[in-house]
């Protein structure tokens, strides 16, 4: 069966990533691999107040992990997920290859920013019409008649 790339965000208790941050990091790399996935990269990814509380946590630390595993596995991966006591919501996102290359080497530090070309196109040219004036002088009239 093949394989398909996944980016998972865990939201998991901040005090008990705290207190055990290699505990918490191994209870979520397990969870995927007994669904059957390969990890390639994951890491903490931002720590702060939630905008609402969920199951009593007002703070919360969102887990990043970019792993591979056949489509099935899924089901078994959100199971876990719902029944670990660590992580209070999960949200997981089939990725196409060319963004989970890129962000899985963000994430190792390989990749780098680079400054946009941005080719500036010519202006579109106005068109505009030449109009022809005349000039009537009153005292070139009076003295033709």
């Amino acid at each position: 069966m093949p394989e398909k790339l996944y980016e998972g965000m865990f939201l998991v208790e901040s005090g008990r990533f705290a207190a055990d941050p290699e505990g918490t990091a191994k209870n979520i790399t397990g969870m995927i691999e007994k669904a059957g996935g390969t990890l390639v990269s994951h890491r903490p990814w931002q720590d702060g107040r939630l905008a609402y509380p969920i199951l009593g946590q007002r703070k919360g630390l969102h887990y990043l992990a970019y792993f591979r595993m056949p489509g099935p596995g899924l089901k078994d991966l959100t199971r876990a997920c719902k029944l670990n006591d660590v992580v209070l919501r999960h949200i997981i996102i089939n990725q196409p290859q060319v963004l989970f290359d890129a962000m899985v080497s963000a994430l190792s530090g390989e990749w780098t920013v680079q400054p946009a070309v941005v080719e500036e196109e010519p202006a579109p040219r106005r068109r505009t019409r030449e109009v022809e004036v005349a000039v009537v002088d009153d005292a070139d009239e009076e003295a033709d008649e």
